[in-house]
């Protein structure tokens, strides 16, 4: 079966380098396209669905933003599974400090894109990735346009969606800054992981997955 990814902002495929699926399970990136003007999160989402093959059996993976564009997608069409990574499902869940720091101080509008990569980029100095993980994130920073950045939180700030894609896995770090697992009701929660679970804790997201794919529900899918 087909299983499309879609990573984070700011990042692409290389992001799960570290995954592996179960035999008989193919993965597939989606890549990020340049946002026209008024893309909304649903109608950039209903864009991405163009690089899915909705004819075959598929499921989805997303992580962060990603997250957020696989429950879009799924509204769309119909993926066996939908699962997600260091994410949220719905806008409820987004913290509400991101509210204020983006409409009442308009950061979002006065700020350049090259800024949020800076303090990305600055960002990593903090967090648990290995030296060899944590130079390709940096590459990734680096090759995202920082455009892409802003329109992202804007519409991510926009976003309204109330509904679960059924059926849903999520997969969460315990200690996640971007979105606070107080905020959102995960799945399977990581220990001492943080946002980046996806390439600090491989093993424990591997396992999950294995889970998921394996079980007799997830071979009835694949079936």
């Amino acid at each position: 079966m087909n299983v499309y990814f879609i990573s984070g902002m700011g990042a692409d495929g290389r992001l799960f380098k570290h995954i592996r699926l179960p035999e008989g399970y193919q993965m597939h990136f989606v890549k990020w396209i340049t946002p026209d003007e008024n893309d909304t999160v649903p109608s950039y989402a209903s864009r991405l669905v163009e690089q899915i093959d909705t004819t075959q059996p598929f499921a989805l993976v997303g992580v962060s933003l990603g997250g957020i564009m696989s429950v879009e997608i799924a509204k769309l069409t119909t993926p066996v599974a939908t699962v997600l990574i260091g994410s949220i499902p719905v806008a409820a869940h987004l913290p509400r400090y991101y509210f204020t720091l983006g409409n009442s101080l308009g950061l979002l509008r006065v700020l350049p894109g090259s800024l949020f990569k800076r303090a990305a980029k600055l960002k990593r100095v903090f967090t648990r990735e290995s030296s060899t993980d944590k130079r390709l994130v940096l590459q990734m920073i680096d090759e995202t346009d920082g455009n892409f950045l802003i329109w992202a939180m804007k519409a991510v700030l926009k976003w309204e969606n109330k509904e679960l894609p059924q059926p849903l896995w999520h997969i969460h770090g315990s200690r996640d800054m971007v979105f606070p697992i107080m905020l959102t009701h995960p799945s399977h929660t990581i220990r001492r992981s943080g946002h980046l679970v996806v390439m600090t804790h491989a093993a424990e997201v591997n396992g999950i997955l294995q889970d998921v794919f394996t079980s007799p529900a997830g071979q009835l899918m694949a079936g």
